[in-house]
């Protein structure tokens, strides 16, 4: 077995941390220099967890959790417009939290509520930067109208075959 690209770090600290308000206990091993108090260490590992949170919110949230296209181009996009959203609603999460200080709004419920609304609040936010809402009945005619009209759909390929003389 090669092990050329294997390192290991040496233990340097482990902390325990006891949290009076709540009588818990947390052990943090870790390779940090001596330098860091136990609380600096314990706040890091709050921040490290905060990205696995983040990455759980996008994967479940916001359907980064599987794709349904092997192009990887499609799946740039759609990692871009999950960023984007999660942008979004972290901004206007925050302008909610500056209003309403002593309302607590956990992210992950805020996150399900936002993505449930998210439609209206484009619109809306679009309308308040200039952009008219679509115009529904030319945007459904263009989108869903066949591309090729010497292709016929399967109700005309059906059709047409019956009325072919098929009995003398």
């Amino acid at each position: 077995m090669n092990h050329s690209n294997y390192h290991s770090a040496a233990i340097q600290q482990s902390t325990l941390n006891h949290y009076e308000d709540t009588d818990d206990y947390h052990l943090y091993v870790t390779n940090l220099p001596d330098e860091f108090t136990p609380e600096q260490v314990a706040a890091l590992y709050s921040l490290r967890w905060k990205v696995e949170l983040l990455f759980r919110e996008l994967k479940s949230r916001y359907g980064l959790e599987k794709f349904e296209t092997g192009d990887e181009a499609i799946a740039e996009l759609l990692v871009t417009a999950a960023l984007l959203t999660l942008v979004v609603s972290r901004a206007v999460l925050a302008v909610f939290q500056e209003i309403e200080p002593d309302v607590e709004y956990p992210e992950e419920r805020w996150a399900t509520t936002f993505r449930s609304i998210a439609q209206p609040v484009l619109a809306d936010l679009g309308l308040a930067l200039g952009h008219p809402p679509p115009n529904l009945p030319e945007l459904v005619r263009r989108e869903a109208r066949q591309p090729e009209r010497s292709r016929l759909t399967l109700n005309k390929r059906v059709d047409q075959a019956f009325k072919t003389e098929m009995w003398p």
